[in-house]
């Protein structure tokens, strides 16, 4: 059987850049760019040269692609000049892109209320706009704007608007769900209208996610015979975002119904790479990656209740729709009050801890497990600190040194000009040897931090690198007294991070509870020598 080649055009460096917030400079750019031909995609649209200065810096210099088309995005010509008379349209042909994606109306409303000409007016600057990059030796694609909307209004003006521009040259037409509000089965049947009038390998979809179906919206159209996929990394985009790539990439190469038909420019080894393309572009936007996003996802195969873990044990693809390590990803098994046996001996597993599914250890293990979520502890988000419940447990392993006490003052001093102050004072017990250490830092917690890592003796070569990465509170009963449980997470030079809890009605207590524990899992993970008992 002869499969059919579909195309992926990545929107993420123009379309992404509409997302609140985000604002690529040239180097963020680039360095997308980059990982996004490294993953095979076909197109990469840059952004709109000529409108801002970044873009227009971005395509001074045409990228060293080795799979790429590097794409330039603008507006079809001004009614009433020539192609070439036009200064956007102008801009787009003389950037060093290989093709240019024009954008042109195609919903009859919107040429009379927004661009105030006739639709023949409209018509003719497809035309000219999609003449005019041919003759300039580049590749023609063309976005319909509102193309669904466009097509319920007036079919017969939409559907010129497509033919104008494949007989005027340009490789893709592509429908364009501009305000996200089509649903699946709207686009299957308006998009195999069109593939039943013009070639399907000239058809494109690209999908905003308004409704959240951007994802199936694309899926449909490809169903109905286009052949062109636009989407953004991580679903980025205005509002509420675009179609996710990194969601349909892996459908594409890993189900069935579509890898025995389709040819894509991703390969199954370059998919290992995806969950690091993904969190690329969310380490350059410096936001915190979607633990729950589809097939990369950090819980994308985590399992809690007990049930599916043994299933999943026992190498059962029940609970697990694809493997994890196709994507790149991971297998993790949380540890909470629903945890049964199988969890623990599957997590122990995976920290090199393996224990017999008959000792029993395991049964007290989870006893205390069940009994401290009851009191607030929550470990299936706080992995390192159920390893050093785990270790002391089972392996009976003593902290590397203890706290004999600890004060914190939080005050000001307006003789001082100290709006406020945060000071702490700690005695530790460091292999028999008393050390009391002073710390002042931003807030309670960061002075602990600075008292408690001021002088560790041996210890204090293992956590030069330690960095708190974030820090988050929660309330679990109301009222004055109420119990708290504060969550940190870590990091260190080798970009692992790790998470520990703590709980107490004293916040501060909660919090230096969680800290001690991230201190202590580092130095195990650094290999620090444990002191050793009397």
């Amino acid at each position: 059987m002869t499969k059919d080649n579909l195309i992926l055009f990545d929107t993420t460096l123009r379309d992404g850049q509409q997302t609140q917030g985000v604002d690529f400079s040239v180097k963020d750019k680039t360095d997308i760019s980059k990982a996004l031909d490294d993953l095979g995609l076909d197109y990469i649209e840059g952004g709109w040269p000529g409108a801002n200065p970044t873009d227009t810096k971005f395509f001074e210099s045409k990228p060293n692609f080795n799979h790429s088309n590097f794409t330039a995005f603008g507006m079809t010509k001004r009614s009433g000049r020539s192609a070439n008379n036009d200064p956007q349209l102008r801009a787009l042909l003389d950037s060093y892109s290989n093709s240019i994606c024009l954008v042109g109306k195609t919903w009859d409303y919107h040429v009379d209320v927004a661009l105030g000409i006739t639709l023949e007016e409209n018509i003719q600057a497809i035309k000219e706009s999609v003449e005019a990059v041919i003759e300039n030796g580049k590749e023609s694609l063309l976005d319909c704007e509102h193309f669904f909307d466009g097509f319920k209004s007036n079919p017969d003006f939409a559907l010129r608007c497509i033919e104008t521009s494949i007989n005027a040259g340009s490789r893709w037409v592509v429908l364009c769900d501009t305000n996200g509000g089509t649903l699946p089965d709207e686009v299957f049947e308006i998009v195999k209208k069109v593939t039943d009038r013009f070639p399907g390998d000239k058809i494109g979809i690209h999908c905003h996610n308004d409704t959240e179906n951007a994802v199936a919206n694309s899926l449909a159209a490809i169903d109905a015979g286009a052949r062109q996929l636009q989407g953004t990394i991580n679903g980025l985009g205005e509002r509420c975002g675009n179609a996710n790539l990194i969601s349909i990439i892996p459908t594409f190469l890993l189900k069935n119904r579509y890898s025995e038909k389709f040819n894509i420019s991703v390969s199954r080894e370059k998919l290992k790479d995806l969950k690091k393309v993904s969190r690329l572009v969310d380490d350059i936007l410096n936001r915190h990656p979607n633990n729950h996003q589809a097939y990369v996802g950090d819980n994308a195969f985590a399992h809690k209740g007990g049930l599916h873990v043994s299933a999943v044990m026992k190498e059962s693809q029940t609970y697990e729709h694809v493997h994890p390590e196709l994507v790149g990803n991971i297998r993790k098994i949380l540890v909470s009050n629903q945890a049964g046996k199988s969890n623990l001996l599957s997590r122990l597993s995976s920290i090199g801890m393996e224990i017999k599914n008959d000792d029993k250890r395991i049964i007290k293990l989870l006893d205390i497990v069940k009994n401290k979520e009851f009191e607030g502890y929550s470990y299936d988000g706080a992995g390192a600190s159920f390893e050093l419940l785990a270790r002391k447990v089972l392996e009976g392993t003593p902290d590397f040194f203890s706290v004999n006490s600890y004060q914190v003052t939080i005050g000001s001093d307006k003789k001082k000009k100290k709006d406020t102050f945060s000071e702490a004072q700690i005695e530790l017990d460091v292999e028999g040897r008393k050390i009391v250490s002073k710390g002042s830092g931003n807030g309670p917690i960061n002075a602990l931090d600075k008292a408690l890592r001021k002088d560790l003796g041996l210890f204090n070569e293992y956590l030069r690198d330690l960095v708190l990465v974030d820090y988050k509170v929660r309330i679990l009963d109301g009222g004055t007294e109420a119990i708290t449980r504060v969550v940190i997470e870590s990091s260190d030079k080798d970009i692992d991070s790790w998470f520990t809890v703590g709980v107490s009605p004293n916040i501060v207590e909660a919090s230096f509870q969680a800290l001690m524990d991230s201190i202590n899992y580092k130095l195990i993970k650094e290999g620090a020598p444990i002191k050793k008992s009397d």
